[in-house]
Formats: C-alpha cells, structure tokens, sequence
C-alpha cells in the first residue's frame, strides 16, 4: 500500500508537473508562477468540492432509507469507516461511483439500470469496491487527476487559439518559427501526457479497490459476478444520457469504449485482468 501511495504521489506530482512547464514555456518565468498558482488552485478546488461537482454533473438524488441505504450502511460499518451520503443517479449504464475529499466527507452513486441487473450480494461487491475507494482516499486522488488533465487540455487548446491568432504578427524575426514549432508540440504533447498519466492513476487504484472489496466481503465472487454483468451492458451499446467519459475514472468500470484501443489508453484496467486478479485473492 505504502508504495501504491508513493507511485500515485509522483503521478499527480508529473501532473502538475506538465501543467508548470506548460506556463513556462508560454509565458515565461512569470508564467510557471501563474501555473504553480493555478496548480495550488486546482489543488484546493479538488479537495473542497469535488464531490458537490460530480453529483451535481449527474443530477444524483440522495437517499437516506431503504434497502440500498442500508446495504451501504452495513458495508461502512463493518469496513470501520464514517457512513457516507448515499445518492441514486437515473442513467440507462448500469455503473456506480464515489466521490468526495475523505471518508468523513465522502458520497458514493448507483444508478438505478445497476440495480435492477445485480442481485443483492452482487450489489455489496460493487459498493464494496465503492467504499474500499473512499477508506483509500482514490475519490480525492482520482477527482484531482481528472481536473489537472482535464485543465492542462483547457490550456492547450487556448495556446492553439494564441498560436493561429498571433501567426504572422511577428513574422519577420527569425525565432519565430522555432517558437511556433515548439508551441505545437507543447499543445499536442502536454494533453497526451497528462491524459497517460490520469488513466495510470486510474488503473492502478482500480486493482486496489477490487481486493479491498474483496477482503470485506470475504471473497472476490460477488464483485466478480458483478463485473461480468457490467462488462456485458457495456458491450451491448447502451449509452448513459448523463455519464461524462471527462469523469469515466471514477465509474466502477468505464462506460466508454472504443476499438484497437491500447490498455494504457484506458482509464480501467480489462475486466478480464481485475477477474483474474480477484480470483487470485486468497482471504486472510
């Protein structure tokens, strides 16, 4: 766990890392300032609200009784951590998420097409899964991942806009093409890194989260069963009219798909690969 930590922290450090340099090159010294400034924002922004951003992204409804409630009750208490607000999001992708800056200020969301298709322990093994993210601190981790990312693509398209705009003005100094070329690369590279290593983050918490279901429940079956199911309404096609591929990392298992895609292009790891994981896992 200390070293998953370790990884996770040097991520998000390269994360902020680009976003710097990105204000380094645009702008100079005074422009890695204004990135270190934003990257302490972004920071800050994530770790007070991101959890009221994502349920409100949803529209998710909270609820506070009935049978689901108390199965994430039940799951919190015997996994000794605070019990956190419980929403329902109308979407038709069956998927579930947790969201918010630490397990006393925590949320998790399923949809309803979710529980309509699992079976009750089916349905512990995700929300399991949910929560061993909370107890891991992955919802604030993951949460600032997808803003970092999702800012460093901002401002590349922003740079682009400067680069077709400002072309020509200074056309006659020599430097200029130089300059040109390195702002393309700057706005082609920069997105594609932090995108890589937002989606490493994601893959790497994923596997945690499964054994952490996977040892509250006393075995990998339920989560398992439950990641088949997911796996198939995923490949059948259904779209969710609300789920955001911008947020995917957060989701249970990704929504989205797309052909010929490389596994370090996705925000999950195979199901196939976090099956044979939990099948590996021996109770202890």
């Amino acid at each position: 766990m200390f070293t998953n930590t370790i990884k996770t922290t040097i991520l998000l450090g390269a994360l902020a890392g680009v976003f710097i340099g990105m204000g380094k090159f645009a702008g100079g010294n005074t422009g890695m300032v204004i990135g270190l400034v934003l990257a302490l924002a972004i920071n800050f922004g994530s770790f007070w609200f991101s959890d009221k951003i994502v349920l409100k992204m949803h529209n998710a409804k909270q609820v506070k009784s009935g049978d689901y409630f108390e199965l994430v009750c039940d799951l919190a208490r015997r996994n000794k951590m605070p019990i956190p607000k419980v929403f329902i999001i109308e979407s038709a992708s069956p998927n579930a998420f947790a969201t918010g800056r630490s397990p006393a200020h925590a949320s998790v969301a399923c949809s309803q097409s979710l529980m309509n298709i699992l079976t009750r322990e089916e349905l512990q093994g995700v929300m399991a899964h949910e929560l061993s993210h909370v107890k891991n601190r992955d919802t604030l981790i993951q949460t600032i991942a997808v803003t970092f990312a999702s800012a460093i693509s901002f401002i590349a398209q922003m740079m682009q806009w400067a680069a077709i705009f400002g072309m020509g003005s200074n056309s006659d100094d020599g430097n200029d093409t130089g300059s040109i070329v390195g702002m393309i690369a700057i706005m082609i590279l920069a997105p594609l890194i932090a995108m890589l290593i937002q989606m490493a983050i994601s893959r790497q918490r994923e596997f945690i989260a499964d054994r952490g279901a996977a040892k509250l429940m006393g075995t990998g079956m339920p989560l398992i069963n439950a990641l088949q199911k997911l796996e198939l309404a995923a490949s059948s096609g259904v779209k969710s009219n609300i789920t955001k591929e911008s947020v995917s990392s957060l989701y249970i298992i990704n929504p989205f798909r797309a052909s010929a895609v490389a596994a370090w292009f996705s925000t999950h790891p195979k199901t196939e690969a976090r099956i044979a994981a939990l099948k590996r896992y021996k109770h202890q």
